[in-house]
């Protein structure tokens, strides 16, 4: 169960962490971009906008994570990287069409495609058998 809850913990840090880069890159996009100033400018940037900064610690938790999940003998990585992948797209989607700040909109099409990849998410789950350790 400790591998189950850690690789949901590592979805959601996931998700949150390719959220924030997005929005911090928009961020320094919006006072010139990363390279405006050369690579020290882009260090500089990086390192000003605290948004970014938390979205790569989100990304090493993540890793962490993941990582222990995947120490599991029962766990498959067939079904652990789906679940990475396919779970993260959803939530993403999801909340870059909610959040005021990202305002994404997504055609019916685009919707019908998250239900699918959700779907099939769930279908190998379903479908993969485990092992008893």
């Amino acid at each position: 169960m400790q591998y189950v809850i850690a690789l949901c913990g590592a979805l959601v840090l996931n998700a949150a962490a390719n959220l924030m880069m997005k929005i911090g890159s928009s961020q320094v996009a919006q006072a010139g971009g990363f390279l405006q100033h050369g690579p020290a400018g882009a260090l500089r940037a990086l390192f000003c906008t605290p948004v970014l900064l938390v979205g790569l610690i989100c990304f090493g938790l993540n890793a962490g994570l993941y990582m222990f999940a995947l120490q599991s003998k029962a766990l498959k990585i067939s079904l652990a990287y789906p679940i990475m992948i396919g779970g993260g797209y959803a939530i993403i989607a999801t909340i870059a069409y909610l959040w005021p700040g990202l305002r994404e909109r997504l055609t019916v099409g685009q919707w019908v495609g998250v239900t699918l990849v959700l779907a099939g998410v769930i279908l190998i789950a379903i479908r993969t058998p485990t092992e008893v350790t």
